[in-house]
């Protein structure tokens, strides 16, 4: 019973990883590709050029989806501390 308790809230945890680092993780690879077909288009291969704009997406993104994010693991972690009485039985 046990096991089964802690798999299914392992497995939560890790669906709330993935769902709150998916918007900043799909615009760094979105970024990524355009700025990677640019160069080839371009023929400018330059390593570096991709890190800038990716910094600077990922961290717009981070602006606008963080309150989003931020709601989503507070109420992710008031449902999993408001289950303690009950997961310790």
């Amino acid at each position: 019973m046990y096991t089964d308790l802690v798999l299914n809230i392992s497995s939560e945890a890790l669906k709330m990883i993935l769902m709150v680092s998916m918007p900043m993780l799909l615009t760094g690879l979105l970024i990524g590709v355009l700025i990677s077909i640019i160069q080839v288009i371009t023929q400018i291969q330059e390593m570096t050029l991709t890190f800038v704009p990716k910094i600077i997406a990922v961290f717009i993104t981070i602006m606008i989806c963080g309150p989003w994010m931020l709601r989503k693991l507070i109420d992710f972690t008031t449902t999993l501390i408001s289950e303690i009485p009950t997961l310790v039985r």
